[in-house]
């Protein structure tokens, strides 16, 4: 079996692990009955249709793409193959499916939607800071969501009356340069787009958000768990334990077209009480109140 991501094993680590317990539990433990065979891009998404095909060329019975730029490259690399992807965002957009509930083809697997939710991101960040004017968006431009994500904040941002402006970057010197624009920009906090090149590089992101006192949000619970402020999503860990066991189901016999796309349907609002305190907030009592669980 192939497992393909985009990101970083390290950043990535919680996942696989929930993924290979789900796998265990089916019946396949890694090294006795079958072999997963990991492959990551650290980040650059040209990397990719490579490392598709090299998991191709040693008989990957299965590939296991961990979010969307990976799924979309494993697509790519086989029409035969049965590929399994977490994603974020519509499936059936990205042109990996087409359909939820028949996939058809060699493709299937569990969609977190989180790109639907990205305004959602913008009105809980809000909430923490009222007074703001103005909000950073940070995307990768790579991203295939970007254009998505840039246009739906930007009819969010204009609904609550605050101006939004747009950040890229694609390098950690990029990060690090957005970061010294924001007091320029007068942005009052900032929204991370959801992107394996992020994620990857959230200790990054929360360690410069603290210290340019910049109150921030994503949409994964590893965020704040790294020292961020929020996040509010669905959750990854449900995501990949199903994308185990839809494995499990292939390798039994059973044909990705039959099987239809799971979503994950679970959000929470995860708040790190410990940034808050740092950065100088009061959070409103009905945020806290709201929030799934609270990092103290």
């Amino acid at each position: 079996m192939g497992f393909l991501g985009a990101s970083t094993a390290e950043a990535w680590a919680e996942y696989t692990a929930i993924f290979s317990k789900r796998l265990s539990e089916a019946g396949y433990d890694d090294g006795r009955n079958v072999r997963v065979e990991y492959r990551w891009a650290n980040g650059d998404y040209n990397r990719l249709p490579a490392l598709a095909a090299d998991l191709l060329h040693r008989h990957a019975r299965v590939i296991v793409s961990a979010t969307t730029p990976a799924a979309v490259a494993a697509k790519a690399a086989t029409a035969s193959v049965p590929v399994v992807f977490v994603t974020i965002g519509d499936p059936v957009r990205l042109g990996l499916v087409t359909s939820l509930s028949r996939p058809g083809g060699n493709v299937t697997g569990i969609t977190q939607l989180n790109v639907e939710m990205g305004p959602k991101l913008l009105e809980m960040l809000y909430k923490a800071i009222p007074t703001a004017t103005a909000i950073a968006l940070l995307l990768n431009p790579a991203g295939p969501n970007a254009n998505t994500l840039s246009n739906d904040f930007r009819g969010a941002a204009e609904t609550l009356g605050v101006q939004i402006h747009v950040l890229n970057v694609s390098t950690p010197d990029d990060i690090e340069k957005a970061f010294s624009s924001l007091a320029q920009l007068r942005a009052g906090g900032l929204v991370i787009g959801g992107d394996p090149f992020l994620n990857s590089h959230r200790d990054q992101i929360a360690s410069l958000a603290l210290r340019y006192r910049m109150p921030s949000i994503y949409q994964a619970r590893l965020y704040p768990e790294a020292g961020g402020l929020m996040s509010y999503g669905g959750d990854g860990r449900e995501a990949y334990s199903q994308a185990g066991a839809y494995a499990a189901r292939i390798l039994n016999g059973e044909r990705p077209a039959d099987l239809p796309v799971q979503q994950v349907t679970r959000t929470a609002l995860v708040i790190n009480l410990r940034t808050a305190r740092a950065l100088g907030l009061n959070l409103p009592q009905s945020l806290l109140a709201g929030a799934d669980e609270v990092i103290e």
